[in-house]
């Protein structure tokens, strides 16, 4: 398939504002898998372009995030390792089994986060206690969400932010944050088995993944400025898109 410079631009444009989007509330694939298949590319083949360029997206967020020390990595070695087998064994799953009972299920959790927010203003202001441990979290939490990400993927974000306000206590910044790192984990251990299995079209996903890294930096940015003010109603909105979205496909 041959693309026009046009083209490129167009994605590269859909890329930086989903990269932006993603690092503040997750949901970017909203936008750039619908780019990639109106580009031309079958199905398979968007998902793991998708993967390409969002895993440059999620590796500049984290990065941002870990050097401006939001995120100590060390207290997350399980958490990480887990993600990664759970992406890894997510995509294999993919590969066997249809996914399409999950555009059921999905809309109905992502409305409900979005709900828990609105009406719940005051959760992730402020670092509680934690309800589990870190390794009963990175077990049940990072695996299985890692696993979503790789069999699924929309929403992952929100899950994983979530579930550090809920069950570790964390506050939604510092919770975005660690959320990201676990992002960019799920993203890299997907793609490895899609370059594997899957058609990727690395002109056009390189382009994209520059796109990302751009929105990234300025959503990251703007994550350790504003805090939750900005992080909060992200999250609702882009539960209930994502939702309304799922619903209608």
């Amino acid at each position: 398939m041959e693309f026009g410079l046009e083209l490129f631009l167009i994605l590269f444009s859909v890329a930086f504002f989903a990269g932006l989007v993603d690092a503040i509330a997750g949901g970017g694939g909203l936008l750039t898998i619908p780019a990639l298949l109106y580009a031309g590319l079958p199905p398979a083949a968007a998902l793991a372009t998708n993967k390409l360029q969002s895993t440059f997206g999620s590796f500049t967020a984290a990065a941002y995030f870990v050097k401006k020390k939001m995120v100590n990595l060390r207290e997350m070695k399980l958490m990480i390792a887990l993600t990664f087998i759970g992406a890894a064994l997510g995509v294999f799953a993919l590969l066997q089994i249809d996914a399409s009972v999950l555009k059921q299920i999905i809309p109905v959790l992502l409305i409900a986060i979005g709900l828990y927010f609105l009406f719940f203003p005051n959760i992730g202001s402020l670092d509680n206690e934690k309800r589990i441990s870190i390794v009963v979290f990175s077990f049940l939490v990072a695996f299985g969400v890692g696993f979503y990400d790789g069999f699924f993927g929309p929403g992952t974000g929100s899950f994983f932010a979530i579930a550090f306000v809920l069950l570790l206590g964390f506050n939604l910044t510092k919770a975005t944050a660690h959320a990201k790192v676990l992002n960019f984990i799920s993203n890299i251990a997907s793609l490895c088995f899609f370059m594997i299995f899957g058609k990727i079209y690395w002109t056009l996903g390189l382009c994209m993944g520059l796109g990302q890294m751009c929105g990234a930096f300025v959503g990251a940015r703007m994550v350790v400025k504003n805090g939750q003010k900005i992080i909060r109603p992200l999250i609702v909105i882009i539960s209930f898109v994502m939702s309304i979205k799922l619903f209608l496909s």
